[in-house]
């Protein structure tokens, strides 16, 4: 699910205006957070469309003519060059479902409702069980249990705590998109933000070919994209401080905690910035 700042940045970026028109979109989202909530009706706006069907849409790069050795490199999915440490705040994983709505399901809506050991997003044809399983969320489910008709059974889970790759540049080398981090659903602006980081890399990489020091533009990367993950934890603490009273929503709070710490250690150790993003390039402060 893309937000409207992350279809902007891209249709901008690509030079694309056309680029979600015809798609679904959400207008609303519906929302049961916290212990005995009362469901809450809030705008939204957002479109849904894979992976795959983002890509397609982008289509083919424009030929750049005879490639040539490259002197750097965008990592944009691992392993990373050297040797790399991913460090990660939680241990909520999440499982993907395939559902049919039935009739009660509002159109145009998205729905999010916690629970004692996790909690439930319900989209146009996908639920996302982050914590518990699928079946065992349900069970206890009284805003998005009721929406579904039917949903198939998936064995298939992956990690969905924030976590962030150590080191993110090196020589010759930038990590981004999933090669550098990975955000929580509950805040999810993974595809933006990767966009953003590969803006900023570019900009780096431009930056030295003009004679800048390389290891600064790498700090200054490194330093950028911590910030932009400490913000996403941020954003994400008040969700699992609201959203249940339980050992796992305990646990996954300490977690969110002790990644803004990391974060802000080594924000400290960086010092100020030395350079700023200007349109597309690295201006020195």
């Amino acid at each position: 699910m893309l937000g409207e700042m992350a279809q902007r940045l891209l249709r901008d970026i690509f030079e694309r205006n056309e680029l979600f028109h015809d798609l679904p979109h959400i207008r609303k989202r519906i929302v049961a957070w916290g212990q005995q909530a009362a469901p809450v009706t809030l705008d939204h706006s957002a479109t849904i469309l894979s992976e795959e069907e983002l890509l397609n849409r982008l289509g083919e790069p424009p030929d750049a003519g005879p490639l040539e050795l490259a002197k750097w490199t965008i990592v944009s999915a691992p392993p990373l060059p050297e040797s790399y440490a991913m460090q990660g705040f939680g241990s909520r994983l999440a499982s993907p479902v395939a559902v049919e709505l039935n009739a009660s399901a509002e159109p145009n809506a998205c729905w999010i409702e916690s629970l004692d050991a996790g909690w439930l997003f319900l989209n146009m044809g996908w639920l996302a069980a982050i914590g518990a399983s699928p079946e065992e969320l349900l069970k206890k489910s009284a805003l998005i249990a009721k929406r579904i008709a039917r949903f198939d059974p998936s064995a298939a889970r992956f990690p969905a705590f924030p976590r962030m790759a150590e080191p993110l540049a090196g020589s010759g080398w930038f990590a981004c998109g999933s090669a550098a981090m990975a955000f929580d659903p509950i805040c999810g602006d993974g595809t933006a933000h990767a966009v953003r980081e590969a803006i900023l890399a570019a900009a780096a990489i431009r930056a030295a070919d003009r004679g800048e020091d390389p290891v600064a533009l790498r700090a200054h990367y490194e330093a950028r994209l911590t910030a932009g993950f400490e913000r996403h934890l941020i954003q994400c603490r008040p969700f699992y401080a609201s959203g249940g009273d339980g050992p796992w929503w305990r646990a996954e709070l300490h977690a969110i905690e002790r990644g803004i710490e990391w974060c802000r250690a080594k924000l400290q150790a960086h010092g100020p910035f030395r350079y700023r993003l200007n349109g597309l390039d690295l201006d020195v402060i």
